[in-house]
C-alpha cells in the first residue's frame, strides 16, 4: 500500500542517467540523504570515493528511508580519479571559484549539458565533496565545469544532501519537461449562471428575512458586493450545492424547519403572548436561557418591532448611540436597549391579557431598580408615523 508520496507498486525509474559521486563523505546519515535524493529524482548510480564513515552504514540506511536499491548497489573507490575514469563529462559541485580556468555554470545547464551527454552514450558524473571543506584544487582540476548556485555569499556552503537533491531536481524536471506526477481532477463542472442566479435569489431573501440589507437605500450595493465574492470564486455545480445547503441549514436549524423559523407580524404576537402565559416573558433563574429566549425573539420580531428598527438603523442620528434589539439584560430581555445610555425602549403590544402585563411591569421595576431608563412606546403609536417615536426616544437620550 503506498504511504507518504513513496508507491512500491509503480516501476522503478531505471534510464540512463548521471552518476552520484560522493567524496570522502564523513557522515553516514548524509551518504543515506543524499542515496534518498537520488532516488526522488530517478538517479541511481552512487559511488563513494573513501567514506570517513565506514562502509556499509548503519546510519546510511536509516537516512535512506525507503532508497535502498542505490545503497545497495553503491559502488567504493579509492580516489576520485578511479571514479570518474569511464566518465565522459564530469561536473563539480563547489561552492569557491577554485580560481581554474573552467566553465562555470548553473543547475540547469550542468542538467541539459549531461543530458545530451548521456543520450550520446557517454557516461556523465557529478562530483560532491566533503562536508566540511568540499573538494580539493586537484579534484576540481579533474572536472570538465563547475556547478554553483545563486545563494547568500555570507552563507553559501550547502549541505551535502541538499547540493545532490537541487542538481538531481534540475536533471528530472529536464527529463519530464517538468510534467507534475498528478492532478486534482475537476469533479464538478462550473455553475450556470442559472445556478448561480438562482442561489443568489434564496442567498437574499434570506438576508432580507432577517434585515441583513440595511440601511435599505445601500441594498444594491450590498448585493453587488456580495455576488460579486462568488462569482470571483468561478464556483463549481458542487460548490454552489453545498453553499445552498449551508445557507438552507442556518435558516432552518439543525433539526429542519420544526427547530425555528421567522414567523410574520400576528405569529410573532402570538409567541409573545404564548410566553407569556407560560411565565417565560419574565425568566427570573438566572441559569435560564435567556440569551436562547433573546435569539428566538429576535429572529422573529413582531411587525411594530420591525418597523421601529428599520427606522433606527436608517436615522444616521443612531448610529453612535449603541442600540441593540432583543438582547438579554440580567434575567429579562429588553426590545431595545442602548447599554452606553442605558436606555430601554419598550413596545406594548396593541392588546394584552393581565398576566403578560404583570410580567412586563415586573421587568421594567426589575430594569428601573438597576438605573435604566424607560421609554415605552406602543405598538399604535409605531404603525401610525415611526418617525414621531424616533423624536421621541432622541428626545430621551439627551435628557
Amino acid at each position: 500500500m503506498p504511504g507518504a508520496g513513496t508507491d512500491k507498486t509503480r516501476k522503478w525509474v531505471a534510464e540512463p542517467a548521471p552518476c552520484v559521486i560522493l567524496v570522502e563523505p564523513q557522515l553516514g546519515e548524509n551518504i543515506g540523504a543524499a542515496a534518498r535524493a537520488m532516488a526522488n529524482f530517478g538517479l541511481s548510480e552512487l559511488r563513494l570515493v573513501n567514506p570517513r564513515c565506514g562502509w556499509p552504514s548503519r546510519e546510511a540506511v536509516i537516512m535512506a528511508s525507503g532508497a535502498d536499491r542505490v545503497l545497495d548497489q553503491a559502488r567504493l573507490y579509492g580516489s576520485l580519479a578511479d571514479a570518474i575514469a569511464d566518465c565522459h563529462f564530469v561536473v563539480a559541485a563547489t561552492a569557491r571559484g577554485h580560481d581554474q580556468a573552467k566553465p562555470v555554470i548553473g543547475a540547469d545547464e550542468t542538467a541539459r549539458l549531461s543530458a545530451e551527454r548521456v543520450a550520446s552514450g557517454q557516461r556523465a558524473a557529478l562530483v560532491f565533496g566533503r562536508e566540511r571543506n568540499g573538494l580539493e584544487n586537484d579534484e576540481v582540476g579533474l572536472a570538465d565545469a563547475i556547478v554553483t548556485l545563486p545563494v547568500n555569499p555570507a552563507f553559501a556552503s550547502l549541505n551535502l544532501a541538499q547540493a545532490v537533491v537541487i542538481l538531481g531536481y534540475e536533471w528530472f524536471k529536464l527529463k519530464t519537461q517538468g510534467a507534475l506526477p498528478f492532478s486534482a481532477p475537476d469533479k464538478s463542472p462550473p455553475a450556470p449562471k442559472e445556478q448561480l442566479l438562482a442561489f443568489f435569489g434564496d442567498l437574499e431573501r434570506e438576508l432580507e428575512r432577517i434585515e441583513y440589507f440595511r440601511p435599505h437605500e445601500k441594498r444594491g450595493t450590498m448585493t453587488v458586493n456580495m455576488r460579486n465574492i462568488f462569482t470571483r470564486m468561478q464556483p463549481t455545480q458542487q460548490d454552489i450545492r453545498t453553499l445552498h445547503g449551508i445557507v438552507m441549514a442556518l435558516v432552518e436549524g439543525r433539526k429542519g424547519p420544526a427547530r425555528g423559523g421567522l414567523l410574520d407580524g400576528p405569529e410573532a404576537e402570538m409567541l409573545r403572548g404564548l410566553l407569556a402565559q407560560h411565565g417565560k416573558a419574565e425568566v427570573v433563574r438566572a441559569d435560564s436561557p435567556v440569551r436562547g429566549l433573546a435569539r428566538l425573539l429576535r429572529r422573529n420580531p413582531t411587525d411594530a418591532e420591525r418597523a421601529l428598527w428599520a427606522a433606527i438603523t436608517a436615522d444616521r442620528r443612531f448610529a453612535t448611540l449603541g442600540f441593540k434589539r432583543q438582547t438579554p439584560i440580567g434575567p429579562h430581555v429588553a426590545d431595545f436597549v442602548s447599554f452606553p445610555l442605558r436606555l430601554v425602549i419598550d413596545v406594548t403590544p396593541d392588546s394584552e391579557d393581565g398576566k403578560a402585563a404583570d410580567a412586563r411591569k415586573h421587568k421594567l421595576a426589575w430594569m428601573g431598580e438597576r438605573n435604566y431608563r424607560i421609554v415605552q412606546v406602543s405598538a399604535a403609536e409605531i404603525g401610525k408615523d415611526v418617525n414621531a417615536v424616533c423624536e421621541t426616544i432622541l428626545a430621551a437620550t439627551t435628557s
